[in-house]
C-alpha cells in the first residue's frame, strides 16, 4: 500500500515505572536519541536505568533537547579506553516545530519532560518522552485509595455466584 507507514517491531529496553506514580502525564511523544556504538551495544545487553532521567533545553536560544541523568552502563566486551561515559548528556532528535512547542509549554506552565521508556524500533533506539506535572503527596494517596477500592470491587464481584 502506498502512503502507509510500515510498522516496526518495538523491543523495550527500560521502563520508568516511578514516572506514572510521581507525575501526572499530560502528553507523550516519541524522540530519537544520539548514541555511540558502545552505548547501543550496552543497551542490547540491558544495561540501562531511566529512573532519574529528565529532558531539558540546555541552551536558551537553541531548539536542542537533551536527556540528562540517563545511565547506560559500560559495554562488557569493549576496551576500557573505548567505552562511553555512563551518565553523559544525550541529544534527543525532534522536529524543530515539536521542540518549539515543548519549550513553550515547559516555560509557560511549569511542566517537566521525563522519559517513560527506552526501546528499539527496528535498528534505532527511541525514547518515549512525557510532558508531565509533578503530583503532590495527597494526589498520590488518592490514586492509591482509588486503586484499592477498584481492587476490592473486582474481588467482591468475583465472589458472587
Amino acid at each position: 500500500m502506498a502512503g502507509t507507514p510500515q510498522r516496526r517491531k518495538q523491543r523495550p529496553i527500560a521502563v520508568n515505572r516511578k514516572a506514572r506514580h510521581e507525575y501526572e502525564i499530560i502528553e507523550t511523544l516519541e524522540a530519537g536519541i544520539v548514541l555511540t556504538g558502545t552505548e547501543v551495544k550496552a543497551l542490547r545487553e540491558g544495561r540501562c536505568n531511566v529512573e532519574d532521567a529528565y529532558a531539558v533545553f540546555l541552551d536558551p536560544h537553541s531548539h536542542e533537547l537533551w536527556l540528562l541523568n540517563l545511565h547506560i552502563g559500560p559495554y562488557s566486551h569493549a576496551a576500557p579506553h573505548a567505552n562511553h561515559e555512563p551518565k553523559r548528556p544525550r541529544k534527543l532528535l525532534l522536529h524543530k516545530r515539536q521542540a518549539i512547542r515543548l519549550r513553550s509549554k515547559v516555560q509557560e506552565k511549569g511542566l517537566t519532560l521525563i522519559p517513560l521508556s527506552l526501546y528499539f524500533s527496528g535498528p534505532y533506539v527511541k525514547v518515549e518522552i512525557a510532558l508531565a506535572r509533578g503530583k503532590k503527596l495527597y494526589d498520590r494517596r488518592e490514586d492509591i485509595r482509588r486503586r484499592d477500592m477498584e481492587r476490592e470491587m473486582r474481588r467482591s464481584l468475583k465472589q458472587l455466584p
